[in-house]
């Protein structure tokens, strides 16, 4: 896997080094370093599980050279954001992944609460559209970059601040001669960045987003470990594309019921888990990766007008669905 990460990036630079910088040529090379950083995202995530190799430490090391030369992110923020999630996926309040209401509101309970209480937009009964405009563009170019900055100066970090400026080094040594060198080519390699990331963060936040957010998010509440992970995840069918693509996330639910396991071991004890499932009456939910892209869409527009409903009351929303009913909590 690191060797494809950096031979994919060494691609990119050899098409600006050998055909130039027109932004023809831009944004081919662009195709091969999304792609270098992507599969490197999946690749720190399997380091981060402690999933390469037997000791820790080597695992921790390894992430870190991952995440932060490869990457320009934080180790030690990625872990106490991850960490969180795994532990309460889905859980208000808990899981800082769906910590987004100032910007969308997900799930059956919170857009029925914020709706009584009047709090809130009536822009989240378009969520569903404007989710395009400033859900997947925006993440990592955007947030991810303010999070890691005040989660590093937060700690006083150095060791990882350190670990994040060594990729932006070799970022500008390799980028910035190509762009003519001096301050244009400095701002023209931090662009080039920046375009990287803007592309890659679709990448990442509908393969990210596919397995939870559309199913139950809610207040934490007593629930047994596995039935807590089955309620909030769902896989998305296998496939050589699928695997690859999504790092293996498509096996969401192996993966949260096993977290330390290697990705290449997940598809092996799927048929075992659904078999359990299915025996103890559990629901184990597996999609095309269409349907699980349609079904962030589909829960966005669901929760918005679950709020409109309880904002107005007795007033239903416009060509509401007839399932899309209030229930007394």
């Amino acid at each position: 896997m690191l060797a494809h990460v950096v031979i994919l990036e060494a691609v990119g630079w050899w098409i600006l080094y050998t055909y130039g910088t027109s932004w023809s040529v831009t944004l081919f090379s662009c195709l091969f370093f999304v792609t270098a950083q992507a599969q490197a995202g999946w690749l720190q995530h399997d380091l981060g599980h402690l999933s390469v190799f037997e000791g820790r430490e080597t695992n921790l090391m390894a992430h870190k050279l991952v995440i932060g030369f490869l990457k320009a992110a934080s180790s030690n923020w990625w872990n106490w954001r991850h960490f969180q999630h795994h532990s309460k996926p889905n859980i208000i309040r808990m899981d800082p992944d769906v910590k987004m209401a100032f910007f969308f509101l997900i799930g059956d309970v919170m857009p029925v609460q914020w709706g009584k209480k009047k709090k809130g937009h009536n822009l989240y009964r378009y969520q569903h559209r404007y989710w395009f405009l400033i859900g997947p563009p925006f993440l990592l170019p955007v947030y991810f970059h303010m999070d890691v900055i005040a989660r590093v100066v937060a700690t006083g970090d150095l060791k990882e601040a350190a670990w994040i400026l060594s990729f932006f080094a070799r970022w500008f040594y390799l980028g910035a001669p190509l762009y003519g060198g001096g301050g244009y080519g400095v701002l023209a390699t931090i662009g080039l960045y920046f375009l990287v990331r803007t592309i890659e963060s679709h990448w990442f936040v509908w393969v990210t987003q596919m397995s939870h957010i559309p199913k139950d998010i809610h207040y934490h509440e007593s629930q047994p470990w596995v039935e807590s992970q089955l309620s909030t995840t769902c896989n998305v069918e296998q496939s050589a594309f699928n695997d690859w693509f999504t790092g293996h996330l498509n096996f969401q639910i192996e993966h949260h019921l096993f977290p330390t396991m290697p990705r290449h071991n997940l598809y092996k004890v799927a048929p075992r888990l659904k078999a359990l499932c299915e025996k103890h009456g559990h629901k184990y939910e597996s999609k095309t990766l269409y349907r699980a892209f349609a079904d962030i869409v589909e829960m966005l527009q669901h929760s918005g007008e679950l709020w409109y409903e309880a904002y107005h009351l007795d007033v239903p929303a416009p060509n509401a669905p007839s399932e899309t009913r209030i229930k007394a909590e």
